[in-house]
Parts: structure tokens; C-alpha cells; sequence
């Protein structure tokens, strides 16, 4: 009975999805999916030149080989270099996420929680921060630096760090006056285990929301850095780099752009629409409306 009623649970809540979010989440799921294993989906290789079948339209086929989404200027299939550019797009999202929220959510927190010096430090560090256009720190950090994929994570993730920060402390002056985190202290829990056992698990739903909103906004930084130059070099593929080359191309192989434009669309789109919906199911204000 027990079972009948957990599944009768699941298909009330299922049954609530709106479903705009169920057909984003399988479009996510497919290119995540697509882009992890893309060594296996990808028909040839994406670094593979063929010079006699460059700039060819999709469905063109030479010597065996159907290339169905067309060619490059050096003649590389576009499928390989998509599904692998999306396997480096995501794994620099994921990663400066990860970066930017561990840098951020950590001073946020002993921002709000010690107050006093260390408040006034970090909040005006973050209102410094976030002064300067983070596109623009980014393109500068990145042109001292200069491109690769770890410096790359670095300087997105450095530089998106403190949006997370003001949520943070925002959370933590609000969980740290509740009743159980003050018996901890009574108890004699010290700072470090009362943030990271107690403050941080009250205030995760806020920072998810965040990270759902900064995860599309690395990938468009990810893209937009690979488009100048600064980003993914060759002859390693990214969205942004295998546009940056077909802007050359564009009235004659309009593919090129076209392909992984689309994909980046797509994603962002997804991402952005699971975001909203994430949001409004952790915000009470926005269930009750």
C-alpha cells in the first residue's frame, strides 16, 4: 500500500508541472546527455579536414561520409564539433558556477555571521565588484591571463562571485536570529558547524535559485569570450568559436552560425524557464499567488 501511495504521490505532483517545464527539462536532459557522450554520438571526428568537402551544405555527402548538418571552412563534420563544443560550453558553466558559489555563499555567510569588520570588508568588496561590468573584468582578466579552459572557469567564476555573496548574507542576518541557532550557541557549537550544519541547509533554496540563473549566463559569457577569441582556442571547438568562424562564411554557409546558435538558444532557454519555475516553487509568495 505503501508503494501505491508513493506513486499516486508522484503522478498528483507530476500532474502540477506545468508543461512547458516537462518539455524543457527533456530538451536539457537530451543535450546534456548528447554532450557527455558525445565520443559516441559524434560521426566522425571533429577535428578531422577534409578540404574537398569544406563549406558544404547539410546533407551533402563525400566518399562515404554524410555530413547532415553540413561542413566547416575546413571541412569538419559540424555535428562532432557541436556535440563536443557543447561538452567544453558545459563544463565551463558547471565548474565557474561551482566556483563563483563556493567563493560567494562562503564570505556571504561569515559576512552575516560575524558581522562588524568583516561585514564592512567583504559587502564593500562586492559593491566594488559589481560596479564594473562583469563581461568587461572578464575580457580584461582574461586578456592578462590569456585563454585556456581552467583560466577560463577562473575568471567567469571570480567574477560572478559576488551576486552570490548578497544572497548569502541577506539569508544568513535572517536564519541567524531563529530560535534553534541560537540554543546551538548555547549549546557550545562553534561558528564553523553552525554555518555549514545549520545556516547553509536554510538557505540553499535561494542560492539554487541564483546558480539556475548564473549557470545560463556562463554558458552566454563561456560563448561570447570563445566569439572574441579569448576563450576556447583552436583547434578545440565551443559554440562561441564555431560562430565566431562562420561569421565569415555567413551568406555562403549560414549553417555554420546557424547550428550551434540554435543549440545555444535552446539551452539557455531551458535553463532560464527551469530557473523561473524553481523559483516560484521555493518562493511561498509566489506559490500562494
Amino acid at each position: 500500500m505503501s508503494v501505491i501511495a508513493s506513486a499516486h504521490a508522484v503522478r498528483q505532483r507530476l500532474r502540477r508541472v506545468p508543461l512547458s517545464v516537462i518539455v524543457v527539462s527533456i530538451l536539457l536532459s537530451v543535450i546534456i546527455l548528447l554532450a557527455i557522450f558525445a565520443p559516441f554520438f559524434a560521426p566522425a571526428d571533429p577535428n578531422n579536414q577534409t578540404l574537398l568537402a569544406r563549406l558544404k551544405p547539410p546533407g551533402f555527402s563525400y566518399r562515404g561520409i554524410t555530413y547532415w548538418l553540413g561542413t566547416d571552412d575546413l571541412g569538419r563534420d559540424l555535428i562532432s564539433r557541436t556535440l563536443y563544443g557543447a561538452r567544453i560550453s558545459l563544463g565551463v558553466a558547471v565548474l565557474s558556477v561551482v566556483v563563483s558559489t563556493l567563493v560567494g555563499v562562503s564570505l556571504g555567510m561569515l559576512a552575516g555571521w560575524f558581522r562588524g569588520w568583516t561585514e564592512t570588508i567583504i559587502m564593500r568588496l562586492v559593491d566594488i565588484m559589481m560596479s564594473i561590468p562583469a563581461i568587461l573584468l572578464a575580457v580584461l582578466t582574461v586578456a592578462v591571463l590569456g585563454p585556456g579552459f581552467l583560466k577560463l572557469v577562473l575568471v567567469l567564476g571570480l567574477t560572478r562571485w559576488p551576486r552570490y555573496t548578497r544572497v548569502a548574507y541577506a539569508q544568513t542576518l535572517q536564519v541567524s536570529n531563529l530560535p534553534f541557532i541560537k540554543a546551538s550557541e548555547l549549546a557550545g557549537a562553534g561558528a564553523v558547524r553552525i554555518l555549514f550544519h545549520h545556516v547553509l541547509p536554510n538557505i540553499a533554496g535561494p542560492i539554487l535559485i541564483v546558480a539556475t540563473a548564473e549557470f545560463g549566463l556562463m554558458i552566454l559569457m563561456e560563448s561570447g569570450l570563445s566569439f572574441l577569441g579569448l576563450g576556447i582556442q583552436p583547434p578545440s571547438a565551443s559554440w562561441g568559436s564555431i560562430m565566431s568562424v562562420g561569421r565569415q562564411y555567413l551568406e555562403r554557409a549560414w549553417w555554420i552560425v546557424a547550428v550551434p546558435g540554435v543549440c545555444l538558444f535552446l539551452l539557455v532557454f531551458s535553463v532560464n524557464v527551469l530557473g523561473d519555475w524553481l523559483r516560484d516553487q521555493l518562493d511561498p509568495r509566489s506559490r500562494s499567488r
